[in-house]
C-alpha cells in the first residue's frame, strides 16, 4: 500500500549625510513615517490579491516548497505550528490528541508509539499519520509505517499501513485509522479513551535513524438524515480519455499543508530524483476524480528504475484512496490513477479499501513522487512533470451533518473551491473565476492603501 530562503539582504558603502540646515522653500519633506506608511500599503495591497487568487499562497508555498524538497525526503514542509507530541511507550503515558489537531512527533527504529484520544459516542474519528524518512538510509520495499487505534481494553478498532514500494526510495508515507459508529457494531462504539498506536512495518529492515512524524486528527458527525448503507454497485468505471489542453505551470507543494490547490486542467512542474510533490483537489458529493501523470524523457534512455514514477490519491483526512507506480528507462512515462465511483456517504459501507475511503467531499490529494534512484542513470534533473486532472459528474447535496466537523469545513467545499472544480467537462471557469477574486483581492489592498494615504495626511498635518 502506497502512502507518503532566506533571502541576503546587502548594505551598501554609506552614503553622504543630507545637510543639517533647512530645505528650499516649498520643497516637502518625506518623513520616515510616510515611506514606510507606503511601503506598508503597497505591501498590503500585492498580499491580498496574492491571497485572494485560487491557490494564491499555496502556489508561493509550493514553490519554495518544492525547490526545498528537492534531493530527499527530509524536505517535507510540516504544517505550521504543529504542536510537538511524544509517544509514549505503553497506554499508561499516552498523550492526549485533539479533535481537529496536527501534531509532530518522532519514531525510532524498535518503538511502538501510543497517543491518547477521548472519544463521544456520535462521531466518527480518523487519525493519519505521515512518516518522514530520512533521504540518505536504505529502505526496502515492505518497509513503512502501521498505525492502529485501539479501544480501552486494547480491542483493535482499525489498522493501517503505508509503505515504500518496489523502487526502495526514501519518501514521505501516510497511513491512516479510525474509529467508526456503525449499524449493528459492538466493538469501538462507546464513549470514552482509546489509543492510536504507531510502528514500523519492518523494523528488522528499516533505517537505524529517527523517522519525523506528521499526526493529524479529525472528527466527522452523525448525518442529519439516516440514509442507505448499501455501498455503489456499479458505476461508469472505464478510465476517461487524458485531458487535453494546453499546460499551465503549477510548482507542486513539499507537504499535505503546503499542497498547491488546482482545480481540472493541465498543469507543468519539474521534479526531481527523491522530491514528492503535493497538489490538492476540491472534490464534492456526486463527483468523480481521475488523474494521471506523465513524466519527461531523458537524453540518456539507456537504464531502467523501477517503480520510479509514483501517483498516490489521499482523501480530505489524509486516508490513502489509489496508487499506482511505473518504471522509467529515460523514454517518457505515464501512470493513472484507478477509475473510481464518484464521492458518496454510503461508499465507507463498501469491502473496497478505495470505495471505502471515498466517503466525503473536501480537498483531496494527488501525491507524485520520483524515485531518488532515477538520478543512478539518468543523472539529477530536473524532469519535466505534467499532470492530468480531470473531474466528471455533478455535484450533489452532501449528507447534512448534525454537528461541526473538526477541524472546520474539512468535508466542505467553498464558493471559489467550485470555481475551480466546474462541471459540464469545462477546463475551468479559468479566466472569468480568477478576475473576480483578482479584483476582489486588488478592492481590498486598495481600501487598505486609501486608509494609511489618509492616515499619512493627517499625521503630517499634525506634525506641521
Amino acid at each position: 500500500m502506497g502512502r507518503w530562503c532566506g533571502v541576503r539582504r546587502r548594505t551598501g558603502a554609506g552614503g553622504a549625510r543630507p545637510p543639517a540646515s533647512g530645505r528650499p522653500a516649498g520643497a516637502s519633506a518625506v518623513r520616515p513615517w510616510a515611506t514606510a506608511a507606503v511601503r506598508l500599503a503597497a505591501v498590503a495591497v500585492l498580499l491580498a490579491t496574492t491571497a485572494s487568487l485560487p491557490g494564491g499562497t499555496a502556489l508561493a508555498a509550493g514553490a519554495a516548497g518544492a525547490a526545498g524538497a528537492a534531493g530527499g525526503a527530509e524536505g517535507y514542509a510540516f504544517a505550521d505550528g504543529a504542536a510537538r507530541v511524544e509517544g509514549a511507550s505503553d497506554t499508561a503515558g499516552a498523550a492526549l490528541l485533539q479533535p481537529g489537531a496536527t501534531y509532530r512527533s518522532s519514531l525510532a527504529r524498535n518503538d511502538t508509539l501510543y497517543y491518547r484520544l477521548e472519544l463521544d459516542a456520535d462521531s466518527d474519528t480518523y487519525v493519519s499519520v505521515t512518516a518522514v524518512p530520512g533521504s540518505e538510509g536504505e529502505v526496502t520495499a515492505v518497509d513503512g509505517v502501521r498505525v492502529s487505534v485501539r479501544d480501552e481494553d486494547g480491542a483493535s478498532c482499525s489498522l493501517g499501513s503505508a509503505t515504500f514500494g518496489a523502487a526502495h526510495s526514501p519518501r514521505p508515507v501516510t497511513a491512516w485509522g479510525m474509529r467508526e459508529i456503525e449499524p449493528g457494531a459492538s466493538r469501538c462504539q462507546d464513549v470514552g479513551t482509546y489509543y492510536v498506536a504507531v510502528e514500523r512495518v519492518r523494523p528488522e529492515d528499516s533505517p537505524p535513524d529517527d523517522w519525523d512524524l506528521e499526526l493529524t486528527t479529525a472528527t466527522e458527525p452523525r448525518p442529519r438524515r439516516a440514509g442507505r448503507t448499501e455501498p455503489p454497485g456499479t458505476w461508469d468505471s472505464a478510465s476517461p480519455e487524458p485531458l487535453a489542453g494546453q499546460p499551465e505551470r503549477r510548482a507542486g507543494g513539499s507537504g499535505f499543508a503546503r499542497a498547491t490547490a488546482v482545480g481540472q486542467g493541465v498543469w507543468q512542474s519539474d521534479i526531481r530524483p527523491g522530491q514528492t510533490l503535493y497538489y490538492k483537489v476540491p472534490v464534492d458529493w456526486g463527483r468523480q476524480v481521475y488523474a494521471s501523470a506523465e513524466l519527461g524523457g531523458s537524453d540518456d534512455a539507456s537504464g531502467y528504475t523501477t517503480g520510479a514514477l509514483r501517483l498516490g490519491l489521499h482523501n480530505p483526512v489524509r486516508g490513502e484512496v489509489d496508487d499506482a507506480a511505473k518504471g522509467y528507462t529515460g523514454r517518457p512515462a505515464a501512470v493513472g490513477l484507478a477509475a473510481l465511483p464518484p464521492v458518496a456517504y454510503p461508499n465507507r459501507y463498501a469491502s473496497s479499501r478505495q470505495v471505502g475511503a471515498l466517503r466525503f467531499a473536501g480537498d483531496y490529494y494527488l501525491v507524485v513522487h520520483l524515485a531518488a534512484q532515477v538520478a543512478d542513470d539518468f543523472g539529477d534533473g530536473p524532469f519535466g512533470l505534467t499532470l492530468r486532472v480531470r473531474l466528471r459528474g455533478t455535484a450533489e447535496a452532501g449528507p447534512g451533518y448534525t454537528g461541526e466537523p473538526r477541524p472546520k469545513g474539512v468535508f466542505e467545499l467553498s464558493a471559489a473551491d467550485r470555481a475551480a472544480a466546474p462541471e459540464n467537462g469545462a477546463t475551468r471557469d479559468g479566466d472569468a473565476a480568477m478576475r473576480a477574486v483578482a479584483v476582489g483581492g486588488i478592492g481590498t489592498g486598495s481600501l487598505l492603501l486609501a486608509g494609511l494615504a489618509v492616515w499619512t495626511v493627517t499625521a503630517r498635518r499634525r506634525a506641521a
